[in-house]
C-alpha cells in the first residue's frame, strides 16, 4: 500500500515539475512583459508548494502517522484517538441529531418525518447551546415550531378523514385548502365528457345533475368521481339552478396532499366510495320509483 501510494505521489510530482518546466522554457523564449513574468514566478511559487505538500511523508506526519510505520492498526489507532478526543457532550447531541436528519430522507410519510425533524432539530439546538454556536442554536430553535405546525395540521387532516371513513361525511377538514367561486341561476359547471381537474363542495345555492335530474343541495360534494376515473372526464353536466357559492380544489393540490400522508389518500377513497354509494343507492330507488308508477298505469 505505501509503495503504490509513493508511486502515484511520484508520478503526480513529475507531472508537476514537466509542467513548471514547460512554463519556464516558454517564459524564457516568450516577449511577454514584465507584469507576464511576475505571473509565471507566482505560478512557480504555486506549483512549488503543491508538489511540497503531495508528499507522501508530509501528509502523514500532519496526520500524526509516522511515515516509516504506515499499517492498518496504527490508522485505526490514530483514528480511534481522534475521536476519543473529540468526544464531547456537544458532539454528542449533534451526532445523534444527525442520525434524526439522515432518518428523514430515508421516510416515505410526512408524518413521521415531522417527528424526526423535531427530534433532530431539539438536540442541534441543544448542540449550539453547549458548544456557544448562536447562530446554531436559533436556526433550529426556530425550525422546531415550524415543524410542529405542519406537524398539527397533518395529524388534524388525517383525523378528520378517518372521520369521515367512519361514517362522518362532513369535510370540514379540506375547506381550509379550497378556493371560494360563486355562480348564477343557468350557468353550467360543467358537461358530461369534458376534462376535469378539480372538484366542488356546494355552500349555498342548488345545482342539477341533468343526466339523471337530481339535485344537489349545500354541502355536497361534486366531481370528485372525475379525479378517480383513468382519462379524468366528467361523468355528468351540473346546472346552477339557484344561485349559489361553492368552494373548489384542484386534483393538483388533492395528489399533493396525499402524497403528503398516504394514509389520507385512503381515507379520501373510502369517502368518495361512500358518495358514489350514496348515488348508485338513490338511482336505485329512483327506478323503483318509476317502476312501481309504470305498474300502477298498466294496472
Amino acid at each position: 500500500m505505501m509503495a503504490k501510494a509513493s508511486f502515484q505521489a511520484a508520478v503526480i510530482r513529475f507531472r508537476l515539475y514537466e509542467y513548471r518546466a514547460g512554463l519556464k522554457a516558454l517564459r524564457g523564449v516568450s516577449t511577454m512583459p514584465s507584469g507576464s513574468a511576475d505571473v509565471s514566478s507566482i505560478l512557480d511559487r504555486i506549483l512549488d508548494a503543491a508538489t511540497d505538500n503531495l508528499r507522501i511523508a508530509k501528509i502523514l506526519v500532519q496526520m500524526g502517522l509516522d511515515p516509516n510505520n504506515v499499517t492498518y492498526d496504527a490508522i485505526f489507532n490514530r483514528l480511534l484517538e481522534i475521536f476519543v478526543h473529540n468526544i464531547t457532550l456537544a458532539n454528542l447531541f449533534a451526532a445523534v441529531g444527525a442520525v434524526f436528519f439522515v432518518a428523514t430522507l430515508l421516510m416515505r410519510t410526512m408524518v413521521p418525518l415531522r417527528v424526526a425533524n423535531m427530534i433532530g432539530c431539539a438536540l442541534f439546538a441543544v448542540f449550539g447551546a453547549l458548544s456557544a454556536n448562536v447562530s446554531t442554536f436559533l436556526l433550529y430553535l426556530l425550525l422546531l415550531p415550524i415543524n410542529a405546525l405542519r406537524l398539527r395540521q397533518m395529524l388534524k387532516l388525517v383525523k378528520k378523514a378517518r372521520h369521515a371513513a367512519e361514517g362522518d361525511m362532513s369535510i370540514e377538514w379540506l375547506k381550509p385548502f379550497m378556493t371560494e367561486r360563486k355562480y348564477r341561476h343557468g350557468d353550467t359547471l360543467f358537461r358530461l365528457g369534458d376534462p376535469a381537474n378539480e372538484m366542488l363542495l356546494t355552500v349555498t345555492g342548488k345545482f342539477l345533475v341533468k343526466e339523471i335530474n337530481v339535485e344537489i343541495g349545500p354541502g355536497t360534494l361534486m366531481g370528485e368521481l372525475g379525479f378517480l376515473t383513468p382519462d379524468n372526464r366528467r361523468t355528468g353536466t351540473i346546472e346552477c339552478i339557484e344561485d349559489g357559492q361553492v368552494l373548489t380544489i384542484t386534483y393538483d393540490r388533492l395528489l399533493e396532499i396525499y402524497f403528503q400522508d398516504p394514509q389520507f389518500g385512503y381515507y379520501f377513497l373510502v369517502l368518495t366510495s361512500q358518495r358514489l354509494l350514496q348515488n348508485i343507492d338513490r338511482l336505485q330507488k329512483q327506478l323503483a320509483t318509476e317502476r312501481a308508477a309504470a305498474t300502477n298505469r298498466i294496472a
